[in-house]
């Protein structure tokens, strides 16, 4: 069966009249949603821990900032955009203590809810409004009169009215526009936790520095590897995000055709899919966030030196040099503020 797709006819920004919305966090998402939201003619208060250094940057855009447990206290619709694992300790110092019935809460991703990292609070409603990329695609394609498709999904209804909630926020955020599909937190959860894994970030990045170190290992240029493996991989994307895979395919030469259906296979074959399905069964059991938490509770070594060491990686150095002759390619600051780019 196709999912259920919701437009702007099927939700109603009313449900929001006369009720305060808290973003609590304003990096990548957080921004997005308020900003939107904002310019939806909604009223959104940012809540933020002291010393943030987003508070400035939310200020200046417009927005009364206050600390996290004072939002919570003050709007009837909260929006928990903090990162994954600081939600439990966030949610039981300045969430919970300020919850009371009727408010709701919304999440961007199930993680925290789905494996019961917090427990919700009994007499609130909870729901999920994920949109389907980016929060800096979110705020420009609002801006562009667009929308970014969006997920919602409902783990606690006792209004009878959350879903309504859901999809009045989706529409706040533009993604109405474009279509809202309904899904569960487990469903989202797993899903989008295998994706980044097996796929959009670990599969990714690993099959690129692979396929570099294999072209330097044989005696090539780096910029020429690198050209090769990373560099056209975004013209790749873009073909196969706007055709799917068999547009692509149409674009391309029928030796790079060749090559793509006879070789690929050899690359991602078998053992590769078993290894996939190693990696859901342990995102599906918990494992996968039993190891993240006991890795962010232990002081994060592991996860540190694993990103400082692809920092150093030969790819990088390449990369940012070839980059530099390329002034028409947006650059981002990797230590500012997310929001402040």
């Amino acid at each position: 069966m196709p999912a259920k797709v919701y437009t702007d006819k099927d939700a109603d920004l009313g449900v929001f009249k006369n009720k305060t919305l808290a973003v609590l966090g304003y990096g990548s998402q957080g921004h997005a949603h308020a900003l939107n939201l904002k310019d939806s003619g909604c009223k959104v208060v940012i809540g933020l821990y002291p010393g943030s250094k987003s508070r400035a940057v939310a200020a200046q855009q417009g927005f009364k900032v206050l600390d996290t447990g004072e939002a919570v206290r003050t709007a009837d619709v909260i929006m928990v955009a903090l990162p994954d694992m600081k939600q439990a300790a966030v949610y039981e110092k300045d969430i919970l203590p300020n919850l009371s019935k009727g408010k709701t809460l919304i999440f961007t991703h199930g993680l925290a809810v789905h494996f019961k990292l917090i427990k919700l609070h009994p007499e609130i409603d909870c729901v999920m409004v994920a949109p389907k990329g980016p929060g800096h695609m979110v705020r420009r394609l609002y801006t562009e009169g667009k929308g970014m498709p969006a997920l919602i999904a409902v783990a606690q209804d006792k209004s009878r009215k959350a879903k309504k909630t859901a999809l009045a926020w989706a529409k706040g955020i533009g993604s109405t526009r474009a279509g809202v599909l309904q899904t569960t937190f487990k469903e989202e959860c797993e899903t989008d936790l295998f994706g980044e894994q097996a796929v959009l970030c670990g599969g990714a990045s690993a099959l690129v520095q692979a396929g570099f170190e294999t072209l330097v290992e044989a005696g090539y240029q780096p910029e020429m590897a690198y050209f090769e493996c990373l560099h056209e991989l975004k013209l790749i994307c873009d073909l196969m995000y706007e055709s799917g895979i068999a547009g692509m395919r149409f674009s391309i030469s029928e030796t790079a055709k060749y090559g793509d259906i006879t070789r690929g296979p050899r690359v991602v074959n078998a053992k590769t899919k078993a290894e996939m399905k190693k990696i859901l069964k342990e995102i599906q059991n918990g494992t996968f966030v039993k190891q993240w938490v006991a890795e962010y509770k232990g002081g994060l070594k592991k996860y540190n030196a694993l990103l400082k060491k692809g920092e150093k990686h030969l790819i990088e150095k390449t990369g940012s040099r070839l980059r530099s002759m390329m002034p028409w390619m947006s650059k981002k600051n990797l230590k500012g503020v997310q929001a402040s780019y």
